[in-house]
């Protein structure tokens, strides 16, 4: 099980390297979800003397006030053999086997993060300590808790101090160990005081008392040691640590350890406690609680690390792939991108997705409606047929038809369609900018660069525009068509009337009377309703050949030769993405990464096991 423990403590360690370290984060945080042990005390309580003790090494600095102003994240690993050593994480491979370098490093590493203005900071610093003294253990050393600022502080540091330890202590992974001297009133100790706050039942506390051969002669500890004044689901356990006395005097921790052995052993009061008293068996008795709770753990640190897993690639598939730093890299990203969203247009247009079917409901509806709305009796009363058919004739009058005066006729009803049929393509047009707009919407690798998304719009309306041109110049054509060439059997087909037609020999005048003149306007009434029926299905026919398919097949045709002319500066600046969101890649693809090793891991640990 010593396995899991180190496996454990690697997590820890690159959590922390990756920013993860129990702070709010918007990143999924796999700190929170490890078993941790928490050193929580007030000042003067001898917190910094118990993880002396356990470690067996002097390294922690000492002062006046407050002096722990960063949590110290201490991992020992138990080693073979006689050497002994310790890294900080922050200095990686560099190994000290001086340990009042240590306790220097510690300080310098505090000023570096918070200045030296005794601000205090949550982000933690990381020792390692490796030992065949020590058994394997993480714990946390947080700062003391205090009552009063010192001078250089401001006064909402007794807040924040606490906040700090709270927010380490609360999380229901975290086991408490709370420091509290003896020589002073439990029920005024700082220790027990927040951890009865986060923990009311003591489910994961573990009471400490220091400083019990401080004691007013003639009092004990018996009745908290032995769970009566104040209950703990674990014994309680008692340390002595060296008084500064000793510290002073550099006494040896081995020999504080045999003297701490004995001071139990020989009073009447605290014999029948010896065994399950001391620093020893406290490091031993976390060790194994440790291996306990982590192993009762491991199916829950699975499970979140297997929802981080697919949260985290949830995110960077959302985020979109890196840039590539070459310019054949950016061209071929660019021409990826618009080709995906040529791809969701197309869609859009070939009722994939919603859009397309606007365009039918141009030509079935809007096209005939408009052309039904055009009133060629208008141009068809009985006075404009006298007057268009009298000026046809010039001076003088036509002999079997009135030709021209049809002619004219014909045009003027015709020419009117040209209204709708350029109202159709601009409709179709207006269509196909607004599914443009919904394409790039939905073009997810777009929203990564702002500046290529601006212009593949643009591009896309340019290139509709001209097709708006096309279109409108080919169906103009159409309408054009019509009026130039009459179809002649239309007229050849009409029925002859020689009476109401008008004989040569009759008079002008007889010859344009009211019947006559109908005749003609029911005529061309005919016919221009053949042509409207025959451009009611051309005119559609046309858009779609010279903007829909168009737009279907060449929208961003000119943007790509254009981009085969642009250096990678320019191609760079297509791609601008948000200096965030590179920097949020970049994190979530080393938890990641993380994540999957954590998983192959604990999962080999816990196989093996």
């Amino acid at each position: 099980m010593e396995n899991l423990i180190s496996l454990v403590n690697k997590l820890q360690r690159a959590c922390t390297a990756l920013g993860d370290h129990g702070e709010d984060s918007a990143l999924p945080t796999l700190w929170d979800s490890l078993p941790t042990i928490a050193v929580v005390g007030g000042q003067s309580s001898g917190k910094s003397s118990v993880l002396e003790s356990v470690v067996g090494k002097d390294f922690l600095p000492r002062g006046s006030g407050i002096v722990t102003r960063r949590p110290l994240v201490l991992q020992l690993h138990r080693i073979d053999g006689a050497g002994e050593y310790a890294e900080f994480m922050h200095h990686k491979n560099k190994k000290f086997t001086d340990f009042a370098l240590v306790r220097k490093e510690i300080a310098d590493e505090t000023d570096r993060e918070t200045g030296r203005t005794k601000q205090i900071s949550t982000v933690p610093i990381y020792l390692s300590i490796y030992s065949p003294n020590v058994v394997n253990l993480t714990l946390i050393d947080l700062p003391g808790l205090t009552k009063v600022a010192v001078e250089g502080q401001p006064d909402s540091i007794v807040h924040e101090i606490e906040n700090m330890v709270r927010s380490f202590i609360e999380k229901p992974n975290c086991i408490i160990l709370a420091i509290s001297p003896a020589n002073q009133d439990l029920a005024t100790s700082d220790a027990i005081k927040i951890s009865r706050e986060v923990d009311p039942k003591g489910e994961r506390t573990f009471g400490v008392l220091t400083k019990i051969d401080l004691m007013d002669k003639g009092t004990d500890a018996v009745d908290i040691l032995e769970g009566r004044s104040y209950r703990l689901q674990f014994p309680w356990i008692s340390v002595v640590n060296r008084s500064q006395q000793d510290i002073n005097k550099n006494v040896d921790m081995i020999a504080a350890r045999i003297r701490e052995r004995e001071y139990f052993a020989s009073l009447p009061e605290y014999k029948h406690l010896a065994h399950r008293m001391g620093s020893e068996h406290l490091a031993k008795m976390l060790s194994k609680h440790l291996e306990s709770v982590i192993k009762s753990r491991i199916p829950g640190i699975q499970s979140l690390i297997t929802k981080a897993t697919a949260d985290l690639e949830s995110e960077l598939c959302r985020l979109g792939k890196p840039i590539a730093a070459d310019a054949g890299g950016k061209l071929y990203t660019i021409m990826e991108i618009c080709r995906m969203f040529d791809g969701i247009y197309k869609e859009h247009l070939d009722g994939v997705r919603s859009g397309g079917e606007k365009i039918y409901y141009v030509f079935d509806n809007q096209f005939p409606v408009a052309l039904k709305r055009l009133q060629f009796e208008k141009h068809l009363t009985m006075e404009n047929i006298k007057k268009l058919i009298t000026q046809a004739d010039g001076y003088q009058p036509h002999l079997i038809a009135p030709e021209q005066g049809y002619r004219r006729l014909i045009k003027s009803c015709l020419v009117s369609m040209k209204g709708p049929a350029e109202a159709a393509v601009d409709a179709v047009h207006a269509i196909l900018k607004e599914l443009v707009h919904r394409a790039v919407k939905e073009t997810h690798e777009l929203k990564q660069f702002p500046t290529l998304r601006v212009e593949v719009s643009s591009a896309a309306f340019k290139a509709l525009e001209r097709m708006r041109e096309e279109s409108k110049k080919n169906t103009m054509m159409l309408v054009d068509m019509e009026c130039s060439y009459l179809t002649v059997d239309f007229f050849r087909k009409l029925p002859q009337d020689v009476e109401k037609g008008g004989s040569p020999t009759h008079s002008i005048f007889d010859r344009y009377n009211d019947s006559y003149l109908r005749r003609i306007g029911s005529n061309v009434q005919a016919y221009v309703n053949m042509v409207c029926s025959t451009l009611r299905n051309s005119i559609p026919k046309s858009i779609v050949y010279c903007q829909v398919r168009e737009a279907k097949r060449s929208l961003l045709d000119h943007f790509f030769t254009e981009l085969g002319a642009r250096e990678t500066k320019q191609l760079s600046k297509l791609l601008d993405e948000d200096p965030e969101v590179m920097e949020r890649r970049a994190k979530l693809a080393k938890r990641l990464e993380l994540y999957r090793s954590a998983q192959a891991e604990i999962e080999a640990v816990a196989w093996a096991k």
